[in-house]
């Protein structure tokens, strides 16, 4: 059962970064120069500056790295953290709200619109969020940007882009590529900015390449190959790669006389103009593709597909054919690798990115192929397989590694249901709006989820198991909004589908959303005879062997909060059991919290305690804020009733931040709220209301992490709040 709307909301870190709040990636290289940019967006960023600041520049000038760089240095100025969302991959209208809040990891399951969450959310902190690589979303830019720097006085926007928002307000920096050196250059000269890049570059291509290394003449041949690529730091990187395979003269050769005849054609057909900087880039691009042996230039197309990250296997499924033989795909993609045509990525040597820019030159190659729309369909294919799997293997051991692999893999799942929903009436749009909506909404992403499946379900569909699906997961997001009738609705349409379709575990699983309506709404006996009405069929490790042990957890929340405690722990024991059996741990979380109370009921504190955490590190697994925010309200009441009155508060404020989060506290239900409330009522009465909003208050103060940490374990060294703080 899941919560509705939204108020005061906090976003809920994947994992600890122990630099403090926020997404800002580490920077495995140096960067060259670009003193002056960072010491004007240092300015810039004080509190007499500007919110809104756009570095404008070409693909490749090195926009992104100044910006994260200039981000790095000012982390300690915004304590609610720096967060980059990466917006190249983006392509389908409304959905920049969907990434910013992905990026910042605000799981709202509200029914309010995108950006007003996300106001919410940012209007008490003080932040600086990053957008990186604007020019293509600059309306749906311009508009995010407008309502937050409205909503949030203490938010700050930095931009890349090539072209400016236009906002009022908005302070631009033009980018300029980087110092070249004159034509003749003394030896003891000091390097130029260019040139400085070149060395550092080449000497990971080849390990001889080192300044000391270098003499008048080759000296001078660097300073022209930096000229010839007019200082742009991408064109730079691209040529210096290459001396993993040329000389430095055969590539000073190919340079200033190949390269510059190109330019001199390109010059000649703008009437004279010389090229722009753009051309500059795409030329070295082109001049760098040409230099690909013809099996590498093919995988460089069609890896243009995969948005994001990807990996080693997915390239082989996506990107063989033809002459590209599927067991030769792993040694060019790590051939285009070693000319840093493909980058690799710092924290998962099998997962691999193109540049935006190297990107695009790969796409318009694969359109000039005329392969286009075939290599996509086989990228929406391999990520309908992926959700196809998941879905069939989510109730088991493996859940939360399916949980990880969903959010590593979230930027191709979004391009793969794009592309599926360009035919929203067929049925593999419909098989991939129904398991991906299944999976995007266990993982927390219900917005995401109602996303695609409104979409599909907006047409008919025959009957068939992907119809059920998608009408389950649809209902399913409506309860996590707290959209009751709603889920009601769907919860009608997916029975009625099931049945027809006649296959007993679907029926079964459309029982969990007409019970868990009718659980939500306190209509608690009739809960139980939908759940439990018939003997269920066996439990497999599909989405509907997780519906079925969801189930049993439904009728266990039904009598637990009926008062029938005898009841209530068999069907919880039986949640367990099941749970056991196959190895899913969401349902598990939830039996171990309700056995909790059952055990602070039946006077046994200790085994509530050991079960009250037992459910917050199965939640925590999962990043399960709704699971964590109902157990922090039951080890609470534990407290309340016979423990340490001060912990006892500070877990409340802990538990009542993550509500705000998720909307309604204790999902609008009446038995949940008398119970918070009754152990608030103690809590006062114990230590009085002084030292109980003191406690109250210092819990909220506490950071998500900090928060389940103190709750696991109060009397860790360093957790604030700790007993004897």
């Amino acid at each position: 059962m899941c919560p509705t709307g939204s108020a005061r909301l906090v976003a809920v870190p994947r994992k600890t970064d122990v630099r403090g709040p926020g997404n800002l990636p580490p920077d495995p290289r140096d960067l060259i120069g670009r003193d002056d940019e960072l010491a004007w967006l240092a300015r810039e960023s004080t509190d007499d500056g500007g919110r809104l600041l756009t570095l404008l520049g070409v693909g490749g000038v090195g926009k992104t790295r100044i910006a994260l760089r200039a981000a790095e240095q000012a982390r300690q100025a915004y304590p609610d953290g720096v967060w980059v969302v990466e917006l190249s991959w983006l392509r389908a209208q409304g959905q920049l709200p969907l990434a910013v809040m992905e990026a910042v990891r605000l799981a709202d399951q509200s029914t309010g619109s995108a950006i007003e969450a996300l106001s919410v959310w940012a209007q008490d902190k003080r932040l600086l969020l990053v957008l990186d690589s604007c020019e293509h979303l600059l309306a749906d830019c311009a508009a995010l940007a407008a309502d937050l720097l409205s909503a949030a006085p203490g938010l700050r926007i930095l931009a890349t882009s090539r072209e400016r928002l236009g906002l009022v307000g908005e302070r631009v920096l033009a980018v300029d590529p980087l110092p070249v050196a004159a034509e003749w250059v003394p030896l003891g000269a000091e390097l130029s900015d260019a040139e400085a890049l070149f060395v550092r570059r080449a000497a990971t291509a080849d390990s001889a390449f080192t300044l000391g290394a270098l003499d008048a003449g080759s000296r001078r041949q660097v300073a022209a190959i930096c000229r010839a690529l007019d200082g742009i730091p991408l064109a730079i990187e691209l040529a210096a790669a290459r001396l993993a395979s040329y000389t430095l003269d055969k590539l000073h050769d190919l340079l200033t006389d190949r390269l510059r005849s190109r330019f001199d054609v390109l010059a000649a057909e703008r009437d004279g103009e010389g090229p722009p900087r753009h051309w500059t880039l795409r030329t070295t691009i082109g001049w760098s593709h040409e230099l690909c042996a013809p099996l590498e230039r093919l995988l460089w197309a069609r890896l243009s597909v995969f948005a994001g990250t990807f990996t080693r296997g997915a390239a082989t499924w996506v990107c063989s054919g033809g002459p590209l033989s599927a067991d030769r795909v792993a040694d060019v993609l790590l051939r285009l690798h070693e000319q840093s045509i493909v980058l690799r990525h710092p924290a998962d040597p099998d997962r691999f990115r193109l540049l935006d820019t190297v990107r695009e030159y790969g796409a318009e190659w694969l359109r000039g192929l005329g392969e286009e729309e075939d290599v996509r369909r086989r990228h929406r294919d391999h990520y309908r397989r992926f959700a196809r799997e998941a879905c069939s293997d989510w109730n088991s051991s493996r859940q939360v590694a399916w949980c990880e692999r969903v959010f590593a893999e979230q930027a191709n799942l979004r391009a793969a249901v794009e592309c599926a929903l360009e035919e929203p009436g067929g049925r593999v749009a419909l098989e991939m709006a129904g398991s991906v909506g299944f999976l995007w909404r266990n993982c927390g992403m219900p917005r995401d989820a109602q996303w695609c499946l409104d979409r599909v379900l907006a047409v008919a569909h025959e009957p068939g198991p992907e119809l059920v699906l998608a009408l389950w997961a649809r209902g399913a997001v409506a309860m996590n909004q707290g959209d009751l009738d709603v889920m009601r609705g769907w919860g009608v349409q997916c029975a009625e589908a099931a049945r027809e379709f006649g296959d007993p575990g679907m029926i079964r699983a459309s029982a969990y959303l007409t019970g868990g309506y009718l659980a939500l709404v306190g209509r608690l006996p009739e809960a139980v005879d939908v759940l439990a009405a018939d003997p269920p069929p066996p439990v497999g490790m599909d989405w509907r062997g997780a519906a079925l042990v969801m189930n049993s957890l439904g009728v266990a929340y039904s009598h637990l909060y009926a008062g029938d405690h005898e009841k209530a722990r068999a069907a919880a024991r039986a949640t367990l059991a099941g749970s056991e059996r196959c190895g899913e741990r969401w349902a598990r979380a939830f039996a171990d919290a309700m056995i909790a109370q059952l055990d602070a009921a039946d006077g046994d504190f200790e085994a509530a305690r050991r079960n009250c955490r037992a459910a917050l590190t199965g939640h925590r697994l999962l990043h399960n804020t709704l699971g964590l925010a109902f157990t922090l309200d039951v080890l609470a009441g534990v407290e309340a009733s016979a423990g340490d009155g001060r912990f006892a508060a500070r877990v409340q404020g802990v538990g009542e931040r993550i509500w705000e989060l998720l909307g309604r506290s204790q999902m609008n239900s009446p038995q949940q709220i008398a119970a918070r409330r009754a152990s608030e009522r103690a809590l006062r009465d114990r230590l009085g209301d002084e030292t109980y909003e003191q406690a109250y208050g210092e819990g909220t103060a506490m950071s998500y992490d900090e928060g389940l940490d103190y709750a696991l374990n109060p009397d860790a060294p360093g957790v604030p709040g700790a007993s004897g703080a």
